[in-house]
């Protein structure tokens, strides 16, 4: 795993997007079309601003999915991760093909989900690190480094929960549903090139439990220290280190 710091969070998003960016292209100079796993949370918004708005990228070649949803919310629910990516890149370029989890399709949409992501390999995964270190909705009591499923169904952990209400997802704990679908750990470590971006204080404690800590699912976001393919990109705030910038 490559770590990158930059000066603010806004340079950070910008660096982010330009190495998505110039792998998409890159990609494409060997493949027909580039499967995309993406994040939807809002330390992703730099990111994902600044690939809605590339003037390179072709869309109309990417195959986009998403990496978790809620469980139990309303259909259209503002709330749910499929809105939020529509809202913030989906709903702006011509995919070529856009796979949404439905949180609420029981277990038909877990083969559902599982059979389109098996169809070809992944390309690039777009991810952050949570607050106690999860990696999508992979929590630590629930987290498998050997995880035989694609996707399952999780219950989500108090810390979780409660960043939930930290990022102004939800007015109050008792708000946010309580369980899951995620992609698990082997899905997202399959992907060829991971792109994680961690910006803020609060996630100071989880960055540096991955970057020093135990390679173990106390700490999820640990394991991509395993993968040769792996970018992270900090904040100062995040990387709660003295700053030495990226090149």
């Amino acid at each position: 795993m490559k770590v990158k710091v930059y000066k603010n969070r806004a340079e950070m998003g910008v660096a982010a997007g330009k190495a998505v960016e110039q792998e998409i292209l890159n990609l494409l100079k060997k493949q027909d079309e580039v499967r995309m796993i993406f994040a939807a949370a809002p330390s992703q918004n730099e990111l994902l601003d600044f690939l809605k708005k590339s003037e390179f990228i072709p869309w109309q070649k990417v195959v986009a999915f998403h990496m978790d949803e809620y469980i139990g919310l309303p259909a259209g629910s503002q709330q749910s991760f499929g809105y939020f990516l529509s809202n913030h890149l989906f709903d702006h370029v011509p995919l070529k093909q856009i796979n949404l989890l439905d949180g609420n399709g029981g277990d038909d949409e877990l083969a559902r989900y599982a059979q389109l992501l098996a169809e070809k390999p992944i390309d690039i995964v777009c991810l952050g690190i949570g607050e106690n270190g999860h990696i999508a909705f992979n929590d630590p009591p629930v987290a498998d480094f050997d995880d035989p499923e694609t996707v399952k169904v999780v219950e989500l952990d108090v810390l979780c929960r409660q960043q939930q209400v930290n990022d102004g997802c939800f007015p109050s704990f008792d708000a946010v549903p309580t369980h899951a679908l995620t992609l698990t750990i082997p899905t997202l470590m399959a992907g060829k090139s991971l792109f994680c971006v961690v910006p803020g204080k609060n996630k100071k404690a989880a960055v540096a439990a991955t970057l020093h800590g135990p390679i173990a699912t106390m700490c999820p976001a640990s394991i991509l220290r395993k993968h040769e393919g792996c970018q992270l990109f900090l904040d100062p705030d995040a990387f709660g280190e003295k700053y030495i910038p990226s090149a």
